[in-house]
């Protein structure tokens, strides 16, 4: 039940701008959608996620063999934090946040090692792991470009093939198992309604019918559950109206014994693990926020991931489990369109209100496990298409092909205990037997190991200033003529540096301000082609975007803005602009002019 509704990590690091086509988005983020149809939504949203914010702290400490009163206190705090952090992430308060709907809740990765910490030191020791290890977080979103090597769309589109891998069986099992004392073909058919139900309403309709496509499919599952025995009424009239749980806040255990050293790994590389998936989910919900495709900003995502850190580390001071971004945010923003950030902010609201009534929430949690599955089948499906299409874009490339195809099918062998079961069994707290985990870790050594065995790179640190061209020009000539390039590689590489620069320093509108930063250029040879790095300080609009529309009408551009543009567009065969707080990366691809260009690439 758990795994159903929090494992919706999805890692969608898509480096590219997508297709030109706009997208079915009825309200983007900064609409305002009317206040009904935002209620409404923020309702039915935090309606379906509530339940796995719920077990997964009730499974953890039952495990753990804790308190009843602990459980309570837990499962009102994890309501608590889940909602302020999802408030928080679509607000954003300076750097923290990403100005998107992204739901947190609590995370299922923990399981394992919660357990471990409960049964070595009690909620204490949990409480202290939780906020020491959720420290780490932070300092990934500070120095997010740092691993901008390591984060690739190949990781990314692997671990969201996984994801399905992981979690489609547990999905199967709801549905097979019927509960004692009821009909063998109950389970199936409730699943099989709400199933047919969502499907049929989100193809067949357009317009806000389809916005209610998942409430309309659990609604109807829940009422062929409920003609086969299995909403839990009990439950819904034994609970209070309003309420605050009776126990009290369990502490932070700040002895730092044996027990917090030897958890402390285990804890810290879950935590990282979940950072890589709120980093995933946030570019993902920029992907499908907006009508027109936008290049990934980095500064959003460096926001998502410290807004998940601030989100564990109030968790561990509240006493509870940590939490993650739900991707099924990512598609069920696809699903219905709407994208508005006031969406973000009544679900947090709704979670916390909650919290708050018990009654509410023992509905929510009778809602039977195979209602659950359908609506879950339906999402995990959308995001292993997602998966795919990543996964292909980069394939071109034999060697992240190669990458993506290895650490799949060894993630599939962890995930079935296929591969060494006698040896891996206990291992880390169980921590490769996920098959995203261990397909991820797979991927991402497999990527340090490419990076590391790639050619050298030619470094030069300079100023971010035009008067420093002539040295770029004299370091890419050398470069040029390095790996044998003739004159007209060397002229190719010289405009491309200079573009570049005219672009990045924007000369009719600079600011005084650039003065004295430093700029560094990379190049290096990859595949038969040059590749340039410019990394300088964070400033201006991102190029990729000024690229998208350089062809479009607008009458409040001025036409020589554009020149160093077309140019670069001209010269290049790619252009990536990645922009973080701290800087701002341009990486620029560029062929040989001898050598055959691929579809829409210009002759030089």
């Amino acid at each position: 039940m758990l795994e159903v509704r929090h494992v919706f990590a999805i890692i969608v690091v898509m480096e590219q701008a997508a297709s030109a086509q706009p997208r079915h988005i009825r309200y983007e983020p900064d609409d305002k959608p009317p206040a009904a149809l935002t209620a409404g939504l923020g309702l039915q949203f935090a309606v379906l996620a509530i339940a796995g914010i719920v077990l997964t702290p009730a499974i953890i400490i039952r495990a753990a063999g804790e308190s009843e009163s602990y459980l309570t206190w837990a499962v009102f705090a994890a309501a608590v934090v889940s909602g302020a952090s999802t408030v928080l992430q679509a607000v954003r308060l300076g750097r923290i946040g990403a100005g998107y709907v992204l739901m947190m809740g609590t995370s299922g990765a923990f399981i394992a090692v919660c357990v471990a910490a409960l049964l070595e030191g009690g909620p204490g020791l949990l409480a202290t792991l939780v906020v020491a290890s959720s420290l780490f977080q932070f300092l990934l979103a500070a120095r997010l470009s740092l691993f901008r090597r390591l984060l690739t769309p190949t990781v990314a589109g692997t671990v969201v093939m996984l994801i399905a891998v992981t979690v489609m069986p547990l999905l199967f099992d709801m549905v097979t198992a019927s509960p004692e004392g009821s009909s063998e073909w109950s389970s199936p058919t409730t699943y099989v309604v709400t199933m047919v139900v969502i499907i049929a309403v989100a193809l067949g309709s357009s317009g806000s019918l389809r916005l209610w496509a998942p409430v309309i499919g659990v609604v109807a599952g829940s009422v062929v559950a409920a003609a086969f025995g299995l909403y839990d009424t009990d439950r819904v009239a034994d609970a209070a109206w309003i309420g605050l749980p009776d126990a009290d806040w369990p502490g932070l255990d700040l002895s730092f014994g044996s027990a917090f050293w030897s958890l402390l790994p285990a804890f810290v590389m879950v935590t990282i693990i979940g950072a890589i998936e709120t980093l995933g989910d946030s570019v993902a919900i920029q992907r499908v926020s907006w009508r027109q495709p936008r290049a990934v900003d980095y500064r959003v995502v460096q926001g998502a991931v410290a807004a998940d850190g601030t989100g564990n580390l109030l968790s561990g001071l509240a006493g509870t489990v940590p939490n993650t971004t739900y991707s099924s945010s990512v598609a069920i923003t696809e699903l219905t369109g709407v994208a508005a950030r006031r969406v973000g902010v009544a679900i947090g609201v709704v979670f916390m209100v909650m919290a708050l009534l018990p009654k509410f929430l023992a509905l929510v949690i009778a809602i039977p496990d195979a209602v659950v599955a359908a609506y879950a089948t339906v999402l995990i499906a959308l995001l292993f298409v997602v998966g795919m299409r990543i996964v292909a874009e980069e394939a071109a490339d034999y060697r992240k092909g190669l990458i993506a195809g290895v650490a799949f099918w060894l993630g599939v062998g962890f995930q079935n205990n296929l591969i060494f079961p006698e040896y891996l069994e206990g291992f880390a707290g169980g921590f490769l037997e996920n098959g995203m985990t261990a397909g991820g870790l797979v991927a991402i050594v497999l990527t340090l190991f490419m990076e590391a065995t790639q050619a050298r790179r030619h470094r030069l640190r300079t100023d971010l200033a035009l008067s420093e061209l002539p040295r770029i020009r004299q370091f890419l000539d050398d470069f040029a003529t390095r790996h044998r390039w003739g004159t007209p590689m060397s002229e190719r590489l010289d405009a491309v540096a200079e573009e570049t620069l005219l672009t990045l320093l924007d000369v009719e509108g600079a600011d005084d301000d650039l003065a004295g930063r430093a700029l560094r250029v990379t190049a290096s040879k990859q595949d038969g082609r040059a590749v340039l790095e410019f990394v300088a300080a964070a400033r201006g609009e991102n190029i990729e975007d000024r690229l998208a529309v350089l062809d479009e009408p607008t009458a409040d551009r001025p036409v020589e803005r554009d020149v160093s543009l077309r140019l670069l567009q001209h010269y290049a065969a790619s252009v990536l602009h990645q922009q973080y707080h701290e800087l701002e990366i341009v990486t620029v691809h560029v062929n040989p002019p001898s050598r055959p260009h691929q579809t829409g690439e210009p002759d030089g």
